[in-house]
């Protein structure tokens, strides 16, 4: 098992190609209820490779890009590095580095699961001004599956011996509740993203629980890959679906 911040070296091009981004309304949310703003300083905590920094740097704020990963951060910083109000911090969940009380927002994109949940709280506490508030956000499977999705879901059970270990992590609604420090709100927007072939193959690479080229499970996965691939497509095209969760509110001391 290898350290979370060292778990996406090797799959930083894929990363940054085939994850998906989050929807417009999910930022907008941020704007009405979060404090997301030109005049806010956002901490963008585990922000691989830029996705959701972004389309937060994109409304205007600060925004301090908090990553362990060299290989995520130094492709976050060539996509974003030209921009003022971009910053580039090698930092982690549990000690950003980032000054005491400056910071407006504290948002996650599709990260929380690997961090120490006590540790990121009393650390998103030092840095967050008093009554701000975080947000985690996560792109996740509906919950009723297409027919791609069932057999694409059979296909990781099959050849990635983590992914049932690791999916049961994200989203865990027990452990962002404490976090928060008791309340939380939710908000639900659809997504989706659509891969030919190549795409779709990215976007397994890009998982942190898919096996890398050597293993014994990779070949065998390809085919059924393939094979899947070519039971669903139309038009050359499959669809990912997602429901983007946003979990929000202000973090509460003690």
């Amino acid at each position: 098992m290898k350290e979370p911040t060292e778990r996406f070296t090797g799959r930083v091009d894929n990363y940054a190609r085939y994850r998906p981004s989050y929807p417009a309304a999910a930022i907008d949310l941020l704007e009405a209820s979060c404090g997301l703003s030109p005049a806010a300083v956002v901490a963008d905590v585990g922000s691989g490779t830029g996705i959701l920094t972004e389309l937060l740097l994109a409304r205007g704020a600060r925004v301090l890009a908090v990553e362990p990963n060299r290989g995520m951060r130094e492709a976050a910083e060539a996509r974003l590095g030209g921009q003022a109000r971009f910053g580039s911090v090698n930092g982690t969940a549990e000690a950003t580095t980032l000054p005491a009380v400056s910071v407006d927002l504290l948002v996650v994109g599709q990260a929380f699961h690997w961090f120490d949940g006590e540790r990121a709280r009393r650390e998103a506490l030092r840095v967050l001004k008093p009554g701000a508030c975080a947000a985690l956000l996560w792109n996740e499977r509906p919950e009723k599956l297409t027919p791609f999705m069932a057999d694409y879901e059979a296909l990781l059970r099959r050849h990635a011996p983590e992914y049932v270990r690791i999916v049961a992590r994200r989203a865990d609604v027990e452990s962002m509740r404490r976090f928060f420090g008791g309340a939380m709100e939710l908000e639900t927007f659809p997504n989706e993203q659509t891969f030919g072939f190549e795409g779709l193959k990215g976007r397994l690479l890009s998982t942190s629980y898919a096996p890398e080229p050597g293993d014994a499970q990779f070949e065998p996965m390809m085919a059924g890959l393939r094979e899947v691939y070519d039971r669903h497509e139309r038009a050359g095209t499959v669809t990912f679906p997602y429901r983007t969760l946003v979990y929000f509110g202000p973090l509460r001391p003690g």
